[in-house]
């Protein structure tokens, strides 16, 4: 599901605008950003959590030139899912 057809669906559900839940989506979405570009972790119950996580400092390889590389320590943005929402997820039939 793309972002636009996620505004749809909303719009539809909630009776609401698309322009309004466009501008939603987007402020959520901008919010959720500022604060994990900041180091905080966004939390929404139910559905998961929006995170900062550390990666350490490594060696790779560069394979074309068959050279060592030192990968430094750096955050990463990431998404855990929720329990339940993760369950549900691992329980689904394939089709």
């Amino acid at each position: 599901m793309t972002k636009a057809e996620l505004i749809k669906e909303i719009a539809a559900k909630t009776g609401v605008e698309k322009n309004a839940v466009q501008e939603t989506v987007e402020a959520m979405m901008r919010l959720i950003k500022e604060a994990v570009i900041n180091g905080d972790n966004v939390y929404l119950r139910g559905f998961g959590s929006f995170i900062v996580k550390k990666r350490a400092k490594k060696t790779g390889r560069n394979i074309s030139k068959n050279v060592l590389v030192i990968i430094p320590a750096h955050n990463i943005p990431a998404f855990k899912p929720a329990k339940t929402f993760l369950d549900k997820v691992k329980n689904l039939k394939k089709k």
